[in-house]
Formats: C-alpha cells, structure tokens, sequence
C-alpha cells in the first residue's frame, strides 16, 4: 500500500553537499505553483531526470527525498487493468485486482447522453483510485474514419461535436476523484496497421474542423491533466515528439498546463524529445517496447540519454525544468493531493452505472412489424443462436482488455429474464476466436467445437423451426483483425460465415432478431429479410443483463450511432478515393523510429462519415444519430429567441418533444447547422447541438438547444484561425442526420 502523507507540513531529510543532514519542508498551504517552485528550486539535476520516466512498466519514480511518492498509471478507458510485475508482461498474480467492465466508449458516445459520461467518469476513477493508480490511459477521442479501424470501439464516434460534448463531462468526473485522465491518442491515429510507420498527410482544414475538436475539448474544457502522444507521425515527425501537435498547438494554442505521456514506446530519439513537447516517457524495454535487457528504464530517451546530453552542454536545462515543472504539477493533483476522496472497487453502484450506460447504449437499427420487443405471452420457445451469446467478451481487444470480476453473458441475461415462462435454447450457428486469452488474463471458457460450417448451420436452421422467437447474437470480437488494438479488419463482411447463417435463418422464422456486437459497422447484405437488428457494442460486465433489458422492453433503446453504418467500403471517402492504408516509401531518418514510413493522404478532407454520404448523396445502411425506439415521438414548432445573432450573441432555439406512444422512452433532438452560401466548400449541414429528454406517455416537453458564432466557423487555412463569414444560416431539427424534419433560417451579421 503506498505511503499516504496525512500532515500538514513534510519533513523530511535531505543530503546537503558537504553531507550534514538538513530537513526540508514543503508547505502544502500554499498554493500549487508555489508549491512547484518551491520544490524545482530543491530538486537535483538527477532527480529531475528521474521523473520524467518510467521506472516500470507501468509507473514512474517519485522524489522519496522530498516525499514525493512513485506514480502509478494503468489503463484502460473501460476498466482498470489488471496489474502485471515490474517489468514483465506475465500478471502479477494478485486477488483484488478484478475489476467492472464499463460498456466500451462507442456505446458511452450512443447514449448521447453527457450525464452518463460524468457518471461513467467518475465511477472508473473510483476504481482507480482505489487499486492505488494515479492516471488512467484514456478516455480515447480518435475519429472513426474508416470501419475497419481496429480502434474503433475504443473512440467515440465521427463527429467532433460529439466526441467533444461526451468527453469533457468522462475527464471532469475521473479527475474529481483525484485520478488523473489522460486522453489519447494525440493526434490522427484513426487506423491500426502500420500505426508506427503512418505518416498522415491532412488538411489544416480537416485537421482542426475533424481530428482535433475532441481533444481541444478535452483540454479547454475538460481541464484534462495529461494527454498522451500517438505512435503515428504527422508532418514525418512522430505525434510523441511533434514541433507541430504539441508546441505549436496543444501547448501554444491551447496553452495547456498538464504532461504529455509518450505512447508505450512511442518516443524515438532524445533530439525530438527534449525539444519537441514530451514530458514523461513510457514503455518497456530498451527501445521503450519491445527489444532491450530488462529493468532498461535509466536507457530511455529521456534518461541517462538526456543527462549525459545536460551534462556535456549539448542541452541546458530550461526544456527539463517545463517537463518537471509540468510533472510536478500533475503530482499535486494526483499523489499529493490532500482533498482525495475514499473510493471503493466493484460495488453494485459500479455496475448499475455499467448497465445504465449499456441501457442507454445500445441502439434499436430495426424493427419491422414490432417484432421487439419480444411477447412473453407468445415466447414459450426461444432459440438462441451464436458464439458472442456465450462468449465472454472482457478479455481481449489489447490495452483495454480486462480482469472481470463477473460478466453476464448475454444467454445467462436472457435465461435470468425469460427462462422462468419460457424454455431457451441454444446452437452455436458459427465458431470464431475459441482461445479466450490475454496477456495472461484467462477467460476459463471452452469453446472450441469441430463441427463444420454446414453441421452448424443445419442444427441452428432445425432448431428455428419450432422456435417462437430467434435471437442470434452475433458480429465482432476482440481477436486481431477484428475489434482490437494492433491491427486493422481485413474486410467489411461479418467473419466466421455468419452471413450465410443468417441467411438460412431468416428462411425459416419471421421473428428474427439479429444483436450485433461490435465496435464498428458491418456488412449487413441479408437486412431486409431480418425483421429486427439490434447493436450492442462491447458492453462489459453487465452485458447480458443489458441485452435481456432492451429485447424484453425492460429498457426502452434509446442508444443513437454516433456514426456512419455504411452500406460497403466503397460508400466511405477513405475507401472511395483509395487513400486508405496508404503508399510505402524508404526513409533514411533515424529519428522516424523505422525504416520505411507509409504516407497516407486524407483525400477526403473534412467530408468524415455523413458529411461524405450527403456530400456525395449515398444513402448508408443506417445513419449517424439514427436510432429507433418501443415508443413513439413528434417534434414540432420550432421556435428561435432571434432572427439574427452576432458573433458576440447566442441563439436558441426551441422545440416541443412529445411521446406519442404507450411506453416511457427517451428522444434525443439532434441539431444541424448549414451555412447556405460560403466562400469556402462547407458540408450539407454539421451537427452543432443534441438534447436528450425522457417522457411518460402523452407528456410533453419543451427542449432549448443554444448555439453560439463557434457553431458557424470554419477554420480558414489562410489566416489560421476560425472565421464565420456573415450571411444566411439555416438550423436543421430532428432526430437523425437522415431525418431532419424541421428547419428555419436566421443570420449573422
């Protein structure tokens, strides 16, 4: 257990030169930056450099001369991971170090609901901070630009406005315990494969109206105390040490006061290092990664590396004492902050706001003819078919991949809510990934089966004949290639001949439901024979509980996509102008980090998910915002406070919301803003407000969205800056990108 300073002053012994013992006291009275000056001025050249690397795979040394203790960082954004040793991978073989699984942050992002984001936030950190960690690896706010980004399920959506709206509220409840976010990855990491050689060629335009919104957010907003580099490059310098992202942008620009964390093994050369913006190097081994000699950590970057360079001249101390300074800051917020809360581990509050936020998450895509939710006084006989129904999915994906303490499979959530008045069945219908193994955490399943394809799918195809309802819980996983950090997906189809299998089942029942569980789209080739389709994501400890509460009507779905479902590859810009993954070229810069590097170009530009399908009049599979419900709702007179607005007034506007159904549910009004004439190419239209709002049946209510002059800018690659030009606007209302129903105009002058 880590050594908890309770008094008010510390004293403790420090060697002077002359070796005559002196105590030292820091005055916790005394406002931060006294206080990080006061301790700079005491630390030594040594101790300095000693903080601003790691010391293990997942921590970095204190100053114990100065009673500052190590800190402890873990990921991930969905739970805390299980710890491992010092310096190997193998688990460290603890008992109290399960945890509860959080729905992934694409279902946090489908909610569209920033309250659950604030809970979500806060929960997890008190997790931390009860396994005693200082800073969790995440939130992750990378743009979905591409459905085969192996990442995907990780970040929160296409949309700036989203992404940014949702993460500020995650960061401000995680650092309210004390636990300090670190947002990643910073910046244009929105592919896996080759993720240490992409050199991402993009607009100024794109870059700061698409990829960067969320973590400006993250900072301005969400006061975030870390933000952590991407193994990618940018500008062929890497995203751990960039001239460009870091000082020139989040440091500069958005004068941001915390620490930039290095990737693990993301940083390359100690040149880039010192001066391009990185304050504390993490990773593992000698080269930070993956080769070296063990407990290495004196030969990283930014250690014995950069002393030596101190010490010889070659560097001063100035860019050393703004990384100290930086890490010192983040201590006081951290480690020795006095204001910590208590926190607890995997307590029902824990998982209630897990099941809450999955309840909330998944989003209802079809259903014909009401076939959700189920009739349990006409679902006698219910057939289950699919691996995901009895696969755990906690384990695996990379980072994220956790240390349950329990996880509901969505069988057992099914059987716990029907199988009273109900007999459940059960085919596999298809075999995928049988391993259940990460990093030493296993999952203790069995799920290996030898029967083929065709055996499969004829006993799932039998066995619906005589069901009522036919669940199959099928789509992704966390094996590589699919969901998962690393690699991206090889195709757009669903794997393991699922597609076939729904198909045959389709054949032989009327009342098919299809969940899929993902973190991406999918190739849905068979949707209109599947009466009801349903995407669950990776939901964590409470899935099955989640899934039984939605397609029994427990819950009325209200999740949203927070992107595009294209109908194939080819209806997505990267995919459309073949940009994606990119051209291989050799390099000779060894402060690159490899020898070849491949550029890939964003051809697309600022046209991400619907502003490319609407730009280029596609109509996707299923659209950003859509999402469907057991209840129904109208949204009508639409009002605004004015007819124009300057760039120093705000705008509202206001629209009545009224269930018109028979079930409590929930409606999220979506806001769109179109510049009508620009000087400037500008999407069709681009979200710039939402608004969740529960009803009773027959109840209505009034929803005000307010917008101000940063919901008309562009960024205005002459100048640098963002630039709203005067002129006529229109405001678009509805519930979905494709379902705007009403709209009004009103200028800026």
């Amino acid at each position: 257990m880590r050594h908890i300073i309770t008094s008010c002053l510390i004293a403790v012994c420090a060697m002077t030169a002359n070796a005559q013992q002196t105590p030292v006291y820091l005055d916790d009275t005394q406002p931060i930056e006294q206080r990080i000056d006061d301790a700079l001025s005491r630390m030594t050249l040594q101790e300095k450099i000693r903080v601003i690397h790691a010391q293990s795979k997942f921590s970095s040394a204190g100053i114990p001369r100065l009673g500052f203790p190590d800190f402890w960082t873990d990921d991930g954004p969905h739970g805390v991971r299980p710890d491992v040793l010092w310096d190997e991978w193998e688990q460290a073989g603890q008992t109290n170090d399960s945890c509860v699984a959080f729905p992934a942050l694409t279902c946090l992002a489908a909610t569209w609901n920033p309250d659950l984001a604030a809970l979500y936030g806060k929960s997890l950190g008190e997790e931390a901070l009860y396994r005693g960690k200082d800073m969790i690896l995440g939130p992750g706010v990378n743009i979905y630009r591409t459905p085969l980004g192996g990442r995907n399920f990780e970040y929160m959506g296409e949309d700036p406005y989203l992404a940014s709206t949702m993460v500020v509220p995650y960061i401000r409840g995680m650092q309210s315990m004390g636990v300090s976010s670190c947002v990643k990855h910073y910046c244009l990491n929105n592919d896996e494969e080759y993720r240490f050689n992409v050199n991402v060629i993009v607009s100024d335009r794109a870059l700061h109206e698409i990829y960067l919104p969320a973590f400006k957010a993250a900072v301005e907003q969400g006061k975030a105390w870390a933000i952590m580099g991407a193994y990618n490059l940018y500008k062929n310098e890497h995203n751990c040490h960039n001239q460009y992202t870091l000082n020139r942008i989040l440091k500069g620009d958005w004068a941001f006061d915390g620490v930039v964390v290095s990737d693990w093994g993301g940083c390359h050369d100690t040149d880039q290092a010192v001066k391009n913006g990185l304050d504390m190097e993490f990773g593992s081994w000698t080269n930070g990664l993956s080769a070296g000699t063990s407990n290495a950590y004196d030969n990283y970057y930014l250690a014995t590396p950069y002393l030596k360079g101190i010490k010889s001249g070659k560097y001063t101390t100035k860019e050393l004492d703004d990384k100290v300074r930086r890490v010192l800051r983040l201590f006081f917020r951290t480690t020795m902050n006095r204001q910590r809360p208590h926190s607890f581990l995997c307590s029902e509050s824990h998982y209630e706001a897990a099941r809450k936020i999955a309840d909330e998450g998944i989003v209802l895509l079809q259903n014909r003819n009401n076939v959700l939710p189920i009739d349990r006084n006409k679902a006698k006989r219910i057939l289950v078919v699919g691996e995901n129904a009895i696969k755990m999915m906690t384990v695996g994906g990379g980072s994220s991949s956790l240390k349950v303490q329990r996880e509901t499979l969505p069988i057992d959530g099914l059987r716990a809510k029907l199988g009273s008045s109900a007999e459940i069945d059960y085919a596999r219908g298809y075999v995928g990934d049988v391993t259940g193994e990460y990093n030493g955490v296993e999952t203790g399943q069995n799920l290996k089966d030898n029967r083929s394809a065709d055996q499969l799918i004829a006993e799932a195809v039998e066995k619906a004949k005589n069901a009522d309802y036919v669940i199959m819980v099928g789509g992704l996983n966390k094996s590589d290639y699919q969901d998962c950090e690393g690699h991206d997906r090889k195709q757009y189809e669903l794997p393991y001949d699922q597609n076939r299998l729904i198909e045959a089942l389709a054949k032989v029942t009327d009342r098919l439901i299809y969940v899929n569980v993902s973190g991406n789209a999918v190739a849905m080739p068979w949707k209109n024979k599947v009466p009801a389709i349903v995407q669950s994501w990776f939901i964590g400890s409470e899935a099955g509980n989640a899934i039984a509460d939605v397609l029994t009507g427990d819950a009325n779905p209200s999740g949203k996509l927070p992107f595009t479902w294209y109908g194939s590859l080819n209806d997505c810009g990267a995919h459309a102008l073949k940009t994606y993954p990119g051209t291989w070229r050799n390099t000779d810069d060894k402060a690159a980090g490899a020898d070849r590097i491949i550029d890939e170009e964003y051809k697309e530009g600022i046209y991400v998910g619907y502003r490319w399908t609407e730009k280029n009049r596609i109509k996707p599979t299923f659209a950003f915002g859509h999402g469907l419900s057991y209840t129904s709702f109208s949204i009508s007179d639409l009002r605004q406070s004015a007819k124009e607005m300057t760039r120093d007034s705000k705008l509202t506007f206001t629209v009545t919301v009224k269930n018109t159904g028979t079930k409590r549910g929930a409606e999220t009004v979506q806001l769109y803003v179109k510049d009508v004439k620009a000087s400037v190419d500008r999407p069709v239209k681009e979200l710039k407000g939402f608004k969740k709002v529960w009803l009773n049946p027959g109840e209505q209510q009034d929803v005000d969205i307010t917008i101000d002059n940063t919901a008309l800018a562009f960024y205005d690659e002459t100048s640098s800056s963002w630039k709203s030009e005067n002129g006529l606007f229109e405001a678009l209302i509805g519930n979905a990108s494709d379902n705007v129903t009403l709209k009004t105009r009103f200028t800026l002058k």
